[in-house]
């Protein structure tokens, strides 16, 4: 896995928060496949892009506790297409 980003911001009294995380792979095949995998759930809740080898996730939310339930899900998510793809 790669580095990870954690951003809060306030903006009249609402906190909005904003994560980015990487996951590097041994191709931009491969980083696809997982991609093309995670993409079927990622709906308004989280955005998934490729960057040569690079897996970029990244989500906002308006709480700490509602991005930790998104990551949770994709990281869940992200293992399992992992563990079938088996590059």
């Amino acid at each position: 896995m790669g580095g990870q980003a954690l951003n809060s911001t306030v903006d009249c009294g609402v906190v909005k928060v904003h994560c980015r995380l990487q996951f590097g792979y041994p191709s931009k095949v491969v980083a696809e496949k997982v991609a093309r995998s995670l993409r079927v759930d990622d709906g308004a809740y989280i955005s998934s892009t490729v960057e040569g080898r690079t897996l970029i996730a990244e989500s906002d939310a308006d709480s700490i506790l509602g991005l930790l339930h998104t990551l949770e899900d994709y990281l869940a998510c992200l293992t399992v297409a992992e563990k079938v793809l088996r590059w």
